[in-house]
C-alpha cells in the first residue's frame, strides 16, 4: 500500500498530494509549499517519476462544459473468455473516445465500461453502433448515472 511505503516520507507524500490537486504547480511553488529548496524539490519529483509513482501529467476537462452531460456504466458480457477474445475486445474498445474507462471484472459480467455521452440519442448511438458491435459481445446492461456525488483522480497517499 502506498501510504505504508517506508520509502516515502511526509515531503514525498505532500508532493504527491499537491501535484494530484494541481499538476501545473511550478517547481518553485511546490518547493515553497513543502518548505524545500527548488533543487531538492525537483530531485524528489524526478525520483517519484523514475519510481513510476508519477506516471504522467494531464489536464482534465469538465464533462458538462464539453457537452457530455451523461455518464453510463455498462456491464459487458462476452461469448467467451479466452485470451484471444479478451485481447480482441480490449484492442477494439481502445479506439472509441466515448469510452472513458474499461475494467476487466471477476463476476457475472466480463467488463465494466464507463461511457460519456451528450444526450439520449448520443447514448443510443454509442450503445447500438459501438458497444453491441464490439468483438464477442453477447450482452450489455447499462446503468445511467443521475448525479455524480464524488469523482476524483487523486489516490490516497
Amino acid at each position: 500500500m502506498l501510504r505504508a511505503d517506508p520509502a516515502l516520507d511526509e515531503r514525498d507524500r505532500s508532493i504527491l498530494k499537491l501535484l494530484q490537486q494541481d499538476g501545473r504547480l511550478t517547481n518553485i511553488d511546490l518547493a515553497q509549499q513543502i518548505n524545500l529548496s527548488p533543487s531538492a524539490c525537483l530531485r524528489r519529483v524526478k525520483l517519484l517519476e523514475e519510481r513510476g509513482l508519477i506516471s504522467r501529467y494531464v489536464m482534465l476537462l469538465d464533462e458538462k462544459a464539453a457537452g457530455l452531460a451523461g455518464t453510463a456504466f455498462v456491464l459487458v458480457t462476452l461469448d467467451q473468455q479466452g485470451r484471444a477474445a479478451l485481447d480482441a475486445f480490449e484492442a477494439e474498445i481502445q479506439r472509441h473516445p466515448e469510452v472513458t474507462e474499461c475494467c476487466l471484472l471477476a463476476g457475472a459480467a466480463d467488463y465494466m465500461v464507463r461511457v460519456a455521452y451528450a444526450n439520449s440519442a448520443d447514448f443510443e448511438r454509442i450503445h447500438t453502433d459501438i458497444l453491441t458491435q464490439l468483438p464477442g459481445v453477447v450482452r450489455v446492461q447499462s446503468t445511467l448515472a443521475l448525479r455524480t456525488v464524488k469523482k476524483t483522480t487523486a489516490l490516497p497517499v
